[in-house]
């Protein structure tokens, strides 16, 4: 392996992949997704990329473990007993693979994403 083989993700212009959650997640809104994934390991196990969201809320159930880099917008994260963390630019986490909650976008968001998905 050499230097030509690192991914420079701001360097990798994917075109993206547009979508909403389902119909029976989505709270409020109509919160429209787009993926714009940038790397993908051989074995399917890890990505990275840049997501954006619309307004609204949806729940989430999440099976990977993701590391989150918000880049724009509001987001507010709540756990199943309604407990809630407001997302900002600049932060940075990790949502670990069992959470499940909603995800909220209030303000338009954009956000890196590092995401790996343990064998099940």
């Amino acid at each position: 392996m050499n230097i030509d083989q690192i991914i420079d993700i701001a360097q990798v212009l994917n075109d993206a992949e547009r979508y909403r959650p389902a119909a029976e997640k989505v709270l409020k809104g109509d919160p429209e997704q787009a993926v714009f994934n940038q790397y993908s390991s051989p074995c399917d196990q890890f990505a990275a990329g840049v997501w954006e969201g619309a307004v609204g809320q949806w729940t989430v159930n999440y099976t990977e473990h993701e590391y989150c880099e918000i880049l724009q917008g509001v987001s507010v994260l709540r756990d199943g007993e309604g407990t809630a963390k407001t997302l900002r630019a600049g932060d940075r986490f990790v949502i670990p693979a069992g959470f499940k909650g909603t995800w909220e976008v209030l303000e338009p968001c954009r956000k890196i994403y590092v995401m790996f998905e343990p064998k099940q």
